[in-house]
């Protein structure tokens, strides 16, 4: 096996034994045999190790990266991503409780040779009980509304590796908000439009521990919820819930993060479309924002209360210095260079 041929990334966080055996067997018997197999360890390893050795025995295409840290899923997903060299052909995401269907990474592959990003569509079901209860509806529908509402999610994706030139390091921001699907899936539109197909690839374990589970299945915060986590996050990353750091907080998860995936795409020599910076880029306008929105409502991937959510993020930054706060954020990541 060489570097040129692919490399899956599994983020692996105190997995459920079960679960996990479950998704190292549907890795390990897929048609496309030629790959590496990165296990990405956030914090203690003991659980990982034992049930790989368990599970997959003396497979070598599978390894596991770990030192014990607490990194969070964002920035083990990054870690797990700096080990695939530069020259790898492709490289697929994986969690650590799916389940992926035998052909998954054939189909998926198979669609890169005419876009830098292929996805496929999940079966959602609830664990423990096993119930069904629907399917994902990804699509892609141009690069300015992926920025504003993802329609990717990692572990159903398969990308070029050429893209991780352009997407390491990961841009950080001072909050909970970033998520490397959304960053890898906005990469990856500036290299071309995304392939996502009608065929249903694997099952996605929808219960309380996931991070994310997929959005159809996610039940709207009410006022009050919402009022509750953004107070949380003020204190955690501002360190205050003064009336002041709260409207920064609201500003960096609604309007500052998306700006920063724009600078840091422009710092990192990626064209940017027109309508993308003039909706999220650093002079961007309201008007071709709002633009964006209603076509998002009207095709159902973005609800009308997020569009408020996300105009009281815009004018939070007027009142708090947004834009210039999250240049700076930028302008540290577009600098920041990957040690691979």
């Amino acid at each position: 096996m060489t570097s040129q041929s692919g490399w899956i990334v599994l983020a692996a966080y105190q997995p459920d034994a079960e679960l996990f055996a479950r998704q190292l067997r549907s890795i390990q018997e897929q048609t496309l045999r030629d790959w590496t197999c990165v296990i990405s360890v956030d914090g203690d390893a003991e659980t990982v190790r034992r049930v790989l050795a368990d599970t997959v025995g003396d497979d070598t295409r599978f390894r596991v990266i770990a030192d014990g840290t607490r990194r969070g899923f964002y920035l083990n997903f990054e870690r797990g991503l700096l080990e695939v060299p530069a020259d790898a052909a492709w490289v697929a995401l994986s969690d650590q409780d799916d389940y992926w269907y035998p052909g998954k990474l054939a189909l998926l592959v198979g669609r890169l040779e005419d876009a830098p990003l292929a996805s496929g569509q999940a079966r959602l079901v609830r664990h423990p009980s096993g119930d069904v209860t629907g399917v994902t509806d990804r699509a892609f529908v141009g690069g300015a509304q992926l920025v504003l509402a993802n329609q990717v999610t990692g572990s159903l994706c398969v990308f070029r590796g050429a893209l991780l030139a352009t997407a390491l390091p990961f841009p950080r921001v001072p909050t909970r908000v970033e998520t490397h699907d959304h960053w890898l899936a906005v990469v990856a539109a500036t290299y071309g439009d995304l392939a996502i197909v009608e065929d249903v690839v694997q099952d996605y374990v929808q219960h309380g521990a996931n991070v994310y589970g997929d959005p159809s299945q996610q039940k709207a915060m009410g006022l009050i919820e919402t009022i509750r986590e953004t107070l949380a996050k003020a204190r955690r990353y501002e360190g205050s819930a003064s009336p002041l750091a709260v409207l920064r907080m609201f500003f960096l998860v609604q309007v500052g993060w998306r700006q920063v995936i724009v600078e840091v795409l422009q710092m990192r020599g990626r064209s940017v479309a027109p309508d993308v910076l003039a909706a999220f880029g650093r002079r961007r306008r309201l008007r071709p924002l709002r633009r964006l929105q209603r076509e998002a409502e009207a095709m159902g991937i973005m609800v009308r209360r997020s569009s408020w959510e996300y105009l009281i993020g815009w004018f939070s930054g007027s009142l708090t210095g947004g834009r210039r706060r999250a240049h700076a954020f930028a302008v540290r990541a577009g600098s920041a260079t990957a040690t691979r």
